[in-house]
């Protein structure tokens, strides 16, 4: 199910919403928590029963691994527990997201010919095994207290973060789920969610999904276009990914809110990074700091000199790049980001001596040309994109860029205002100001989270919240995934 739908708008949230406090009220609060689970549950399983046969599956077996660890005394059985832990986890996410590609792989290296499985990526698997890899650890590190299965299950399946984070660790969300404060409806706390969740929406909707339609089209047709349109499509999906994800974040974190429940931030602003360290200290931060914890600090860090440190970030950033797909791009994604971290880190202080909005739209200008990267389907289709940057000349836009857009009822309506002459005179026009408005947003305004914890609730923000809700459900007919839905 997803956020940006009619059935969770109108009848899945309200319904878990109303049961969950209802139970509480009732003082049954292991009910609470089951409705919780259950309608989680329900949620991940809507459109396949096997994702939830998979995900059920992962639950029981991590929560036997830690009941056993917690019952072995002897060392080397605990050893052979967390080994297992990590087995499954990492064995049932090889499985379903990179069989394929090592067949594929092998296949063309040795001339073999293996059978693809080519099953369907089961959505949120790698969210979900990273927090429950992060809940076997802690518990072999003895980091973390012993909870019941219907705790623990809740904590894993909390839909708001289930499919595409953020990556919770079990000590942010349990005691929260536990504490009587938050089992009463708090009526601030519903109106900060909702005004996140209507801004995420937005983003989502209104921007993210716009941008979608000529960024297909610029990926579709690329043999088509050239300079300027691969600019504009570059930048559109550099702009595309950022509001996808951040709408995402945005209603997580509202949908948490209402329940009282506050998820740790996701997203904060990665445009406004000042070096590529900033950027990614930004940008899912869950992420960074599940590698930094699990992956960069055991490698041993920064605490082994330069040398050692450079290669273990380099380390942090292909496992990071492979995480998101099965695919070489993913990989020579993750080693770019990785040899710009170092690079960051090898320019130091002379970077400094740069204007701060200069280094800001530098990042963003290196992000977005990483992104085409991380955008095509391989790398030759991904280098054909950075060609054309070269090439200079093709000053002409592919028309099917800005028609789609003028095609778009908002900018119809702009025709009805008496805009038309213009738009017909300059058809990019549209097109172009809204790019800049969004870069504009990205580059100083405050985002989401700034303007709930800031923000006070009134006649405005409630004419804001329903306006956007508005706007944004008449707009849901052609219903979408997240982009990270495929991570």
């Amino acid at each position: 199910m997803l956020f940006n739908s009619y059935i969770f708008v109108f009848l899945f949230f309200p319904l878990v919403v109303f049961g969950y406090y209802a139970f509480h009220h009732w003082k049954k609060p292991k009910m609470a928590l089951g409705w919780l689970l259950l309608m989680s549950m329900l949620f991940y399983g809507y459109n396949s029963i096997e994702y939830l046969f998979i995900l059920i599956t992962s639950v029981i077996l991590n929560f036997g691994v830690v009941e056993l660890m917690s019952r072995a005394k002897r060392t080397a059985l605990r050893r052979l527990l967390l080994a297992a832990g990590l087995g499954v986890n990492l064995g049932i996410l090889f499985y379903y997201k990179y069989y394929d590609f090592f067949i594929e792989n092998i296949n063309a290296w040795f001339q073999t010919d293996y059978t693809f499985l080519r099953l369907m990526l089961p959505l949120g698997i790698s969210f979900y095994t990273f927090q429950q890899l992060s809940y076997v650890i802690d518990s072999y590190r003895g980091e973390c207290e012993k909870y019941g299965f219907l705790e623990y299950a809740s904590y894993v399946t909390f839909f708001p973060q289930l499919i595409a984070g953020p990556i919770v660790y079990h000590d942010e969300l349990i005691w929260q789920l536990r504490d009587e404060r938050n089992h009463k409806i708090n009526y601030e706390n519903l109106a900060k969610g909702l005004y996140a969740f209507s801004l995420g929406l937005a983003k989502k909707v209104l921007i993210a999904d716009t941008l979608s339609k000529i960024v297909t089209i610029g990926y579709t047709d690329i043999h088509h276009i050239y300079t300027i349109t691969v600019i504009i499509i570059t930048i559109c999906y550099s702009l595309q990914i950022y509001f996808d994800f951040s709408g995402y974040c945005d209603m997580a974190y509202g949908i948490g809110y209402m329940f009282n429940v506050k998820l740790p931030i996701n997203f904060n602003s990665p445009y406004k990074a000042v070096s590529v360290t900033d950027f990614w200290d930004r940008w899912h931060m869950t992420l960074t700091r599940f590698f930094t914890k699990y992956v960069y600090i055991p490698l041993g860090g920064s605490r082994k000199g330069k040398l050692r440190t450079y290669f273990n970030i380099l380390i942090v950033f292909l496992v990071s790049g492979f995480w998101h797909g099965a695919n070489w791009t993913f990989v020579l994604w993750g080693f770019w980001n990785g040899a710009a971290n170092v690079a960051d880190k090898l320019a130091g202080r002379f970077l400094e001596w740069i204007p701060k909005i200069i280094r800001r739209i530098g990042i963003f200008l290196l992000a977005t040309y990483a992104w085409a990267l991380f955008r095509a389907p391989s790398i030759i289709q991904a280098k054909r994109m950075w060609k054309h940057f070269k090439e200079f000349g093709g000053g002409k836009v592919y028309p099917p860029i800005y028609e789609t857009f003028n095609n778009l009822l908002e900018t119809r309506v702009l025709y009805r205002l008496g805009l038309g002459g213009i738009i017909d005179r300059c058809p990019l026009l549209p097109l172009a100001v809204f790019m800049l408005a969004l870069m504009f947003a990205c580059f100083f305004l405050k985002n989401t989270q700034e303007k709930v914890e800031d923000g006070h609730y009134g006649r405005r923000r409630f004419i804001v919240t329903i306006g956007l809700l508005f706007w944004s459900v008449l707009s849901l007919s052609d219903v979408s995934e997240f982009l990270y839905f495929n991570f």
